[in-house]
């Protein structure tokens, strides 16, 4: 079956050639805009234009019945992916089922999720326009399924024309035919499919239009529309469409913010706000810190050679002034010291970062105050990070180095390449350890949300309250953490529909928890980490691992220290804990499966043996890849496929997906489970130095098939920052 037509290079060339209506140079403009679907375009139909690499934009759109928010990221320079959620208002008005309707007529909203693609396959050029191929709605319910192909091109320095082709819904009106073959039916089933033998079959139709910048703020936007809405506007009747013509004003504040109203379909007003990010840049222009120490640069043997003896290492106390001395210079910048051992010439300091956001830094902080206190005769410095009890890798840098290289434009680049960045083991020779501040107890108490979203009676749920944290780490890689919230507001115990269960309710159970746990001990667990190897990592939790399940939970993790590549392996024991989350393990008859017949069946209390294997590869440009194979929670098998983009600013969006041996119509709604994953470090949003990350997961729906468990602490997450390729992708912050 071929997804592209071997002729769509054809087509495409045709669209170069009818739009390029003049050869006139590119000049620069404002980001190109967004459409009322959240992807680069016009108002209702797409562009060929994209978005800034690793652009990340939010947008919420209105016109009529019709309500879209969409995410959208700029994957890749050419590639670009978006998440939406839909709602479409009077959805079962007219249709005469009331009031028995059932299926996707049983609501007087209907939601909806898609995901979207497109890829530009030209840049504009003075005589080419920007060309990009697009799959809209490619996997979910078809609602809002259709491909395209369009071009744009600058025809003078404030106008650019946009024409294109679409099929699907955006082939439906105005079709020269089916250039082809027939497009067969949408089965929708339980929603979640990939409808392969759609694309680019069907009517085409061709759509266009102009986008006018009348200054650096407001722009006109008219373009011709391809869509017909026929079953909004058709079937259903929830507006009028009446002409396909649509107009818009619209408005840029800034580089983050976009405005407009629109005129649509002869018949409708429109509305819709643009929140435009960079990844890559830091809000606020970057993070306050202190600055760091200037390096001090030794006396030369000749003018002071009693700098130079090693009469000092045979100082009983050498290692506790020298550690001494040290703790005071890192204490304002979160760094402690774990550990020194030294021989004269060589001195190792072992640090745990507390506080900075970039590894690198770290080190670089480090490496300022060992210069500062280091004995003249200290030539090579080893500084290893520690994280949960764990050497990590081993950094040696020689100080003649930083000496010569602090003020060289180009320090950064050469320092790294002077360093070495090798695999570490356990402590030798240790002069001086820190075990007196055994044990640290950390806790903090502040504001705490819980979201639901996407369940087919209300699009977002939620509740706010506050949130006691603790950390007691009782030795080294030993620690004791647990989390206990308290809801004030919520309206989570709002009821979603739900449906017989083939699997256990693992996750599905969510309304059940969110009901009865509050106030709720979500988690309560102890840890130990162990550096099992100089390569190989391990650790092993114990307790209530997260909110659902507690037992038993192993790790061991193969990372090592100079490749792109890890493996690790899983093992957990767990059982199912009360929706109360307090500690006990019974579960009510509600969360029972159900039987063909819809009786409810099941176990007063669930336990499984759960476990995967996992391969992680590190791309360039920031890309983090991850397969899991293994046993999910419901006792499903399968594998879970995820990729990630880090930022240097420590921002990482992602998107992942499960598919295992669960049948799309025991699944349900979806068929199979997958989602996009936002982690935005505090550091970036409030200008200062800290190590938390806030996490946001969009998932569809919280199924049962293909869940993992969700223990916090790791191994690869908890590492993988220290290794060589997580160093060097900051080390343009050593000198800072």
């Amino acid at each position: 079956m071929t997804i592209v037509p071997p002729n769509l290079r054809g087509l495409c060339a045709a669209l170069v050639a009818g739009t390029t209506l003049a050869a006139y140079p590119v000049v620069a403009q404002q980001r190109p805009s967004l459409n009322l679907y959240g992807s680069t375009g016009l108002i209702d139909m797409p562009s060929g234009e994209s978005q800034p690499d690793g652009a990340l934009t939010a947008t919420t759109s209105h016109f009529g019945p019709i309500s879209r928010t969409t995410l959208t990221f700029q994957i890749t320079p050419r590639l670009s992916g978006s998440f939406r959620f839909l709602g479409i208002r009077d959805w079962n008005k007219n249709i005469g089922c009331l009031p028995a309707c059932t299926g996707v007529d049983q609501f007087d909203t209907y939601y909806d999720r898609s995901f979207d693609l497109r890829y530009q396959i030209l840049d504009e050029g003075r005589y080419l326009p920007a060309v990009s191929i697009g799959l809209q709605d490619f996997v979910g319910t078809g609602v809002l399924a259709g491909e395209y192909v369009v071009a744009t091109k600058s025809v003078a320095p404030n106008l650019k024309v946009s024409a294109g082709l679409g099929w699907g819904r955006l082939g439906s009106y105005g079709s020269i035919g089916s250039p082809f073959g027939t497009r067969p039916p949408l089965v929708i089933g339980s929603g979640g499919n990939f409808n392969f033998d759609q694309w680019f079959r069907g009517p085409a139709a061709p759509f266009g239009g102009v986008e006018w910048a009348i200054n650096d703020n407001w722009t006109f936007k008219a373009e011709y529309s391809s869509d017909s809405y026929a079953e909004e506007s058709g079937n259903r009747a929830t507006f009028d469409r009446k002409s396909p013509v649509n107009l818009g004003v619209e408005y840029q504040r800034g580089d983050s913010f976009r405005i407009g109203g629109y005129y649509m379909y002869g018949s409708e007003v429109g509305i819709a706000a643009h929140f435009l990010l960079n990844p890559k840049q830091r809000t606020g222009g970057g993070v306050l810190v202190q600055a760091p120490d200037s390096i001090e640069p030794r006396p030369t043997r000749t003018a002071d050679p009693d700098a130079w003896s090693l009469d000092w290492v045979a100082q009983n106390d050498a290692g506790q002034i020298l550690r001494s001395n040290l703790v005071k210079r890192l204490k304002d910048d979160g760094i402690e010291v774990s550990s020194i051992s030294y021989d004269g010439r060589v001195a190792e300091v072992r640090i745990v970062n507390t506080k900075i956001d970039a590894e690198a830094q770290a080190i670089g902080r480090t490496a300022r105050a060992m210069a500062r206190v280091m004995p003249a005769s200290v030539e090579q410095f080893e500084i290893v990070p520690v994280v949960s009890g764990m050497p990590v890798s081993k950094v040696v840098i020689r100080r003649s180095d930083l000496e010569a290289l602090e003020f060289a434009v180009d320090g950064a680049e050469q320092i790294l390449a002077r360093a070495q960045i090798v695999s570490v083991g356990a402590a030798q020779n240790v002069a001086a350890a820190d075990m007196e501040t055994y044990p640290k107890l950390a806790w903090s108490l502040g504001p705490y949300a819980r979201l639901r979203l996407f369940d087919q009676n209300s699009p977002f749920k939620a509740g706010v309250g506050l949130q006691l944290n603790g950390r007691l780490e009782v030795t080294p890689g030993l620690i004791l953490s647990g989390k206990v919230t308290k809801l004030v507001a919520s309206n989570l115990d709002d009821r979603p529909p739900i449906p017989g269960r083939k699997l256990q309710a693992v996750r599905s159970a969510n309304y059940f928890y969110d009901k009865l746990g509050d106030p709720a001990i979500e988690t309560l667990s102890l840890t130990y980490y162990r550096k099992l190897a100089p390569e190989v990592y391990g650790r092993i939790s114990a307790g209530y691992l997260e909110r659902m399940f507690g037992g038993i939970s192993t790790e061991v993790l193969w990372m090592p220290t100079n490749r792109r590549w890890a493996f690790g392996a899983e093992v957990n024991y767990v059982a199912q804990r009360s929706p109360d989350q307090q500690f006990g393990f019974n579960l009510p008859q509600e969360m029972y499966q159900t039987d063909a017949a819809g009786v409810e069946v099941g176990p007063s209390s669930y336990r499984v043996l759960t476990g995967h294997v996992s391969g992680y590869y590190k791309f360039r440009e920031g890309f983090h890849a991850q397969l899991d194979v293994g046993k999910y929670l419901a006792g499903d098998l399968g594998a879970t496929f995820s990729l990630k983009r880090e930022f240097e600013n420590g921002w990482r969006v992602g998107a992942f997906v499960t598919k295992t041996d669960v049948s799309a119509a025991d699944f349900g709604s979806g068929s199979f489970d997958k989602g996009i994953t936002l982690e935005v470090p505090l550091s970036v949003l409030f200008g200062k130095n800290t190590r938390q990350v806030r996490t946001t997961l969009l998932r569809p729906f919280g199924r049962d098939g293909g869940q993992r468990l969700e223990v916090d602490g790791r191994l690869y997450e908890t590492v993988r920052s220290y290794r060589e390729d997580g160093l060097t992708e900051q080390w343009g912050r050593f000198w800072k």
